[in-house]
């Protein structure tokens, strides 16, 4: 397909990159809902490859005293016996955490919205308490502030909690 206009456009040159990377910020990172979810589901699929393993271990360890009961005395024999049941509560507990790790994601899924509302109100709030701090810097300077705080009484309070 031709272009009516012409081929009068061509690609700019790519701008070259600076030299030094940017400084961090000075203020700690506040987590975001993503950050939150993310690290959750990573503790959540964490949690089901240990039960995983667990479980893998478990079969291994059932197998090998099964092959080797007819060596064991009696005592061991009665734990080999066990280890069965011991299998069976193992799975009940491994599903028991997947569906529990399941309703977690769900829950967090559902609290997504509000962490987000929260992280723009948080930031919101340190810009307001640091404008309040400022002022507060800033009326200390003019003088006679300190004899009104004095004679108003707020300033022993203030002084008292430093």
């Amino acid at each position: 397909m031709s272009n009516p206009k012409g081929s009068g456009r061509h690609n700019p040159e790519p701008r070259p990159k600076p030299a030094t990377p940017r400084p961090k910020p000075a203020t700690p990172r506040v987590p975001t809902a993503g950050d939150i979810l993310a690290a959750a589901q990573a503790a959540a699929q964490a949690a089901q490859n240990a039960a995983g393993q667990a479980f893998d271990s478990a079969q291994v360890t059932a197998s090998t005293a099964f092959d080797t009961a007819v060596r064991l005395p009696p005592a061991s024999i009665q734990l080999a016996a066990q280890l069965p049941d011991l299998i069976e509560n193992l799975t009940v507990a491994v599903e028991r955490l997947n569906s529990t790790i399941d309703r977690l994601d769900r829950t967090l899924a559902l609290a997504e919205p509000a962490f987000v509302a929260y992280d723009k109100l948080l930031t919101r709030l340190e810009s307001l308490t640091a404008l309040g701090e400022e002022v507060f810097a800033r009326l200390d300077k003019l003088p006679g502030v300190s004899l009104l705080g004095r004679l108003a009484g707020t300033r022993e309070k203030s002084d008292e909690k430093r």
